[in-house]
């Protein structure tokens, strides 16, 4: 795995994006991911549908690398950690929790967030219901917990771009999208879809593969 990265800048503060799916805070040596939908795979294997175990094996290796690569002490995830209900994939997180004791989890809790709050605080995971307040940042899951004139960090919608080749040729990329008040993560999980609708038309986006990031 390779870690490529681009800083910029968001109300004085310099963010690390990465081709990871996350976003680094060096200042506060917090890794921040969305919609890793934890459980998601194990949900379909339960409803007949063969999906392999490896994509969140992918997923948490990932993961492992970027704890390393940037030696991380928190990781905020801004909603959708998990997917649905307790399954075997929750097992196979918690081993990995607990692989990392020096790390702290957070959960800014999203709509696929649904575990009783025993459950979290079993995988000592730190909850917040709607939003966390870091300087002049607000981590939130989705635009409902924003507020006006206030930076907001989200996740929630998935954001891709399409980028047309030669022809009738096209790819779509997740991507981070950054707008004035606000910037989205991608999806951290590879098991979701992707939505290329702009949030905001005059947004930013910052597209990535295995070797770059770049802006769109």
């Amino acid at each position: 795995m390779s870690i490529v990265t681009k800083d910029i800048p968001v109300q004085n503060i310099t963010l690390t994006l990465t081709n990871q799916r996350a976003l680094y805070w060096q200042d506060e040596a917090t890794l921040v991911v969305s919609d890793l939908h934890i459980g998601k795979t194990a949900h379909f294997r339960k409803a007949g549908i063969a999906i392999p175990s490896a994509i969140l094996d992918n997923d948490l290796k990932r993961l492992q690398g970027l704890i390393d690569h940037f030696a991380v002490k928190t990781i905020l995830v801004v909603g959708d950690l998990f997917h649905a209900e307790n399954n075997t994939d929750m097992n196979q997180f918690q081993t990995f929790i607990q692989d990392n004791n020096t790390v702290e989890f957070e959960l800014i809790k999203g709509n696929h967030d649904r575990l009783k709050n025993s459950f979290y605080e079993a995988m000592e995971i730190e909850v917040f219901k709607t939003h966390k307040d870091v300087g002049t940042l607000r981590f939130v899951h989705d635009e409902q917990h924003c507020q006006p004139n206030v930076f907001c960090v989200s996740g929630h919608t998935h954001p891709g771009v399409t980028i047309k080749g030669r022809g009738k040729v096209s790819i779509k990329l997740p991507c981070f999208e950054l707008s004035e008040h606000r910037l989205i993560l991608p999806a951290f999980s590879e098991f979701t879809g992707l939505n290329t609708k702009r949030s905001v038309a005059s947004a930013v986006c910052y597209g990535f593969t295995e070797k770059s990031v770049f802006e769109i």
